[in-house]
C-alpha cells in the first residue's frame, strides 16, 4: 500500500511540474500580485515559448527517476532483475505515464483553467474547453 502511495506522489508531482507554465499566472492573480492581463501574457509566454519544452523534459526526467526509485524499492536493481520482471516493469511504467497524462490533463486543462477564469483571466475564456456560459456570467 505504501508503495502505491509513493508512485502516486511521483505522478502527481510530475503533473504539477509540467503545469508550471500556467500555475504561476493563477497564483499571481489569486494573491493580487499581478493583473489578469499580465497573468494572461505571462502564461502565453510560458506556454508557447521554449520554457514549456524544458518543463516537459524535466517532467519526463523526474517521472523516470521516480520509476527508478520505485523499482529499486521493489528489488529490481539490475538489468537482469528488470529482464526477469519485464512484465511488471512495462505495466507499471505504462500505467505511470498514462496516469500522468490523465492527472496532467485534469489539473492543467480543467482545474487551472477554471481557477484562472474564476480569478479574472478573461483571455483563457477563448481557449477553454468548457461551455463557460453555463459556469460563469
Amino acid at each position: 500500500m505504501e508503495e502505491s502511495k509513493t508512485l502516486w506522489k511521483w505522478i502527481s508531482s510530475s503533473a504539477f511540474l509540467a503545469s508550471m507554465c500556467c500555475f504561476p499566472s493563477v497564483v499571481l492573480v489569486m494573491f493580487g500580485l499581478a493583473s489578469a492581463s499580465t497573468a494572461a501574457a505571462l502564461s502565453d509566454r510560458l506556454y508557447w515559448g521554449p520554457f514549456r519544452k524544458w518543463l516537459l523534459l524535466a517532467t519526463f526526467i523526474f517521472l523516470s527517476y521516480g520509476l527508478t526509485r520505485y523499482f529499486r524499492q521493489q528489488g529490481v536493481c539490475t538489468l537482469d532483475d528488470a529482464k526477469r520482471e519485464k512484465k511488471k516493469v512495462i505495466n507499471v511504467s505504462l500505467f505511470t505515464f498514462g496516469m500522468f497524462l490523465v492527472v496532467y490533463t485534469i489539473w492543467n486543462y480543467i482545474i487551472l483553467d477554471l481557477l484562472g477564469i474564476a480569478f479574472g483571466i478573461d483571455a483563457w475564456k477563448e481557449s477553454s474547453i468548457w461551455p463557460l456560459s453555463l459556469l460563469f456570467d
